[in-house]
């Protein structure tokens, strides 16, 4: 689970991003959208159009910092607010990121809790035993 102090501020785009954006790409958009200087230190929240990734840009007072998550099953809880004001509850966020729906506060159906992929094996190179 992600941890995010009180004192952050969470802003969440209102349009979808393309999957491959840059760092400088999504510093631009956090200037276009939001109208405000990215490094303040907010977290920037951009879902792709399926909902199913999502990408969060945060300056940490010496660069710029990316984190993504992928969902390999489900789809990640549609964050929209009712006013203008594009600041979130960050309590909100992490719900939302750890798969619980944030008006009923349970999971949802459709996230996956426990999802095992294993990983390949290199050539040349053994699994050491469990």
């Amino acid at each position: 689970m992600l941890r995010i102090p009180r004192s952050t501020r969470v802003l969440i785009a209102r349009r979808p991003f393309d999957g491959h954006a840059s760092v400088d790409r999504l510093v631009r958009r956090a200037r276009e959208d939001f109208r405000v200087d990215p490094l303040t230190g907010a977290i920037y929240c951009y879902f792709n159009r399926s909902r199913t990734q999502v990408h969060l840009l945060v300056w940490d007072g010496n660069g710029f910092w990316v984190m993504t998550k992928r969902l390999e099953r489900g789809l990640f809880e549609p964050l929209e607010s009712n006013s203008k004001d594009p600041y979130f509850e960050r309590e909100r966020l992490v719900m939302a990121l750890s798969g619980i729906d944030t008006a009923s506060r349970r999971f949802r159906h459709n996230f996956a809790r426990d999802v095992s992929i294993k990983s390949r094996e290199l050539p040349g190179r053994r699994e050491p035993p469990r």
